[in-house]
């Protein structure tokens, strides 16, 4: 199964001519279920809609690719095989759901092309909106995500965890999101260098074929959270084969233009941005509160400014909107004339 650098490395080049030089990727999620009525107090966060709400899963998604997507993440950050079998449910329950969080998205594109093609009298005749492309992004969370007690986003997980440690819990949950036919393995809220080391490793060993991204969660313009350097997590990345893609998410607004800045001084592979609002979120009480620097939707007026500096994807992340996402759309192709673009 082993996969041919070429094709991995054009992947997400032939992909953003396919989108015009620049793509828009999905924002917050689990803000938006909320938003929707879902109570997601638990440890499986969002990942509780597969079981609980999956309709609402699939309108979330619908609402971003309203907004203007192209690529949508999985209702998977949170969902592990551990963490499912922590709540009762067998190991082949657990895969079931992690399959299901691709094939949901996976509807939410065809209700969505189904119903541009019906509804939009310019659909078919704008070859821009008929051939919009639209990727499914297997989200993979951190092990701090899993452990739901906030060192993702702090990324110190204690000395008796290691490399294998982290390989080993991946791997299952890796495999399943690639054979539910992802069209790319998206590692979100990486922490820490050894966190990406040990994907790197996985999708190595495990010969992946599905192209992946690995997004690092940073605490100003130079580290990711843990502290690591983010030119040593890019380098990392880079030299990964089977990364197509890098980039930062769950990082304040005002650090993504200098970060954009030191990742590609670490590779020439495609660079993504998705900040959250600009707030902090506090573990201990499980909130979100205000800093200083940007707030949510005040970045979008620095898309042009990140998109100089020499980032290709841009979305939002933590308590950002489908209202951020159409900024976003906007400011990359203008003003939407309908909502099937």
């Amino acid at each position: 199964m082993g996969l041919r650098g070429k094709e991995t490395s054009s992947f997400m080049r032939d992909f953003l001519d396919k989108c015009g030089g620049y793509a828009v990727v999905d924002g917050g999620f689990a803000t938006e279920l909320e938003r929707h009525g879902a109570d997601l107090n638990d440890q499986l966060w969002s990942a509780k809609c597969l079981i609980s709400s999956p309709h609402l899963v699939r309108r979330v998604h619908l609402d971003y690719l309203d907004a203007g997507a192209n690529i949508i993440l999985t209702a998977s950050y949170q969902a592990t095989i551990q963490g499912f079998e922590a709540k009762g449910f067998s190991r082949e329950e657990g895969e079931t759901m992690l399959r299901r969080s691709v094939e949901i998205a996976r509807e939410a594109q065809e209700i969505y092309y189904d119903r541009c093609t019906k509804d939009s009298s310019d659909f078919m005749s704008n070859e821009r909106y008929r051939r919009r492309p639209i990727l499914i992004a297997a989200s993979v969370g951190s092990y701090g995500a899993y452990l739901a007690d906030g060192s993702e986003y702090v990324g110190d997980y204690g000395d008796a965890v290691t490399v294998q440690t982290l390989k080993d819990f991946h791997r299952e949950r890796v495999k399943i999101l690639v054979e539910a036919g992802a069209d790319l393995i998206a590692f979100e809220t990486i922490p820490n260098k050894m966190e990406a080391q040990a994907y790197a490793e996985l999708l190595e060993e495990e010969g992946i074929e599905t192209p992946a991204w690995f997004s690092f969660s940073c605490k100003d313009e130079s580290n990711v959270v843990s502290g690591d350097s983010i030119f040593e997590c890019a380098s990392i990345a880079d030299s990964c084969r089977q990364v197509a893609a890098v980039g930062v998410n769950c990082t304040a607004p005002r650090f993504i233009h200098g970060l954009i800045s030191s990742i590609k001084k670490a590779t020439t592979k495609p660079v993504f941005v998705y900040p959250n609002s600009g707030e902090t979120y506090i573990a201990e009480s499980n909130q979100w509160v205000k800093s200083s620097g940007v707030a949510e939707d005040d970045f979008v007026p620095y898309i042009g400014k990140w998109r100089d500096a020499g980032a290709s994807l841009f979305g939002g992340c933590c308590r950002t909107t489908p209202n951020t996402i159409r900024g976003i759309t906007e400011a990359i192709y203008g003003k939407l004339k309908d909502k099937c673009v």
